[in-house]
């Protein structure tokens, strides 16, 4: 069963908690209750050295800071009830317009001002069938919250496996219609503390087309092949080797949708691979969703010092938002995140951590 400790309190005085899960090799995630946040994830190296492969502090000051919540970089959070963009804040949905919070410019980010990332969570601590230890989050959206429509009931459970995975098992069920596109925000850097920014890892992702983005980030409903573009990672490139050439406004870097598949999965599939050269770390990313975001952490300035006195600076970390579109209540080209009564969303990611000799 998970142990538990007090992360801090909250601005209206309530505790948030830190939950901790390991297994049987010594693998350790640790999820605080506030927005659901994973804070750390300790796996060994290709000599047995166990290190942090996420971005994030020691402590809910860390996450509350005036700093932080003007940068708003999401380290490790559960997002929602809309992850990624949605343009002008704006959709309709069954002939009704609905207006959201808008906190990127003129449109609305990762569920609004606050969204999933910034509310406590209940925990339930548990233990799966196979031993493995598991943190039950679950939350309820209440309906016109940020401006969307419905009470949404979502549920997110943490497994830590005996194969040295994190696996994210998503659900959700509301009382009217309304978009749903939940995911995790955690910034990876499989070589923490000790390299000097995460360009070094060698990506390999699993897609033939992405969204391409107007200037504001927000898709023009094209899919373009990745084919003779620097969004081509069918075969592995280090994130470094092309990233000045991605197109795109300042501060330039990857911060695109790569298409997985037509619609979601029944089951998850190898959607990308990571390695670490220095470290030997590999991760691989399996999900049943049509997408994934990768972010190359343009936006990080060095002006957030996280664990182990670490500075972030740009594209010292990397994120692997698994994901359906940006702006798809807005796209009907694109797969529909329409949740409706009656209906269960249910979604799984895998993040799965090994050692290359």
């Amino acid at each position: 069963m998970p142990a538990s400790t007090a992360f801090g309190t909250t601005s209206d005085g309530t505790e948030a908690q830190l939950y901790t899960l390991t297994n049987a090799h010594g693998v350790k995630a640790t999820i605080t209750t506030y927005g659901g946040t994973l804070t750390s994830l300790l796996v060994p190296d290709r000599n047995g050295r166990f290190g942090d492969v996420v971005l994030g502090f020691d402590d809910l000051g860390g996450y509350t800071s005036p700093t932080y919540l003007r940068e708003g970089p999401y380290f490790g959070a559960l997002i929602g009830r809309y992850g990624n963009r949605i343009a002008g804040g704006l959709f309709t949905l069954d002939g009704k317009q609905y207006t959201l919070a808008t906190n990127n410019g003129p449109n609305h980010l990762h569920g609004g001002q606050r969204g999933f990332d910034k509310v406590l969570w209940q925990a339930t601590p548990g233990t799966a069938e196979d031993g493995s230890q598991t943190l039950t989050l679950s939350y309820l959206s209440k309906d016109g919250e940020e401006g969307y429509p419905g009470n949404l009931r979502v549920q997110v459970v943490y497994t830590l496996t005996a194969d040295d995975a994190l696996r994210l098992d998503y659900t959700a069920t509301t009382d009217k219609a309304t978009p749903v596109n939940l995911t995790n925000h955690s910034y990876f850097n499989l070589n923490h503390g000790q390299a000097a920014n995460a360009l070094s890892h060698v990506l390999t992702i699993n897609a033939d087309r992405f969204t391409v983005v107007n200037d504001q980030l927000i898709p023009t409903g094209e899919l373009r092949p990745v084919q003779g573009t620097p969004m081509d990672f069918r075969q592995p490139h280090a994130i470094g080797e092309r990233i000045r050439q991605v197109p795109g406004a300042a501060p330039g870097g990857y911060d695109h949708n790569w298409v997985l598949a037509d619609r979601q999965r029944p089951t998850p599939q190898p959607a990308v691979s990571v390695y670490e050269p220095e470290s030997g770390r590999t991760m691989e990313v399996l999900t049943d969703q049509p997408g994934v975001q990768f972010y190359s952490g343009n936006f990080l300035r060095g002006n957030l010092t996280g664990k182990g006195g670490t500075v972030y600076g740009q594209h010292y970390g990397f994120c692997l938002e698994t994901q359906h579109f940006p702006d798809s209540p807005n796209q009907p080209k694109f797969p529909s995140t329409i949740l409706r009564p009656g209906q269960t969303l249910q979604s799984t990611t895998i993040y799965k951590f090994g050692v290359r000799k």
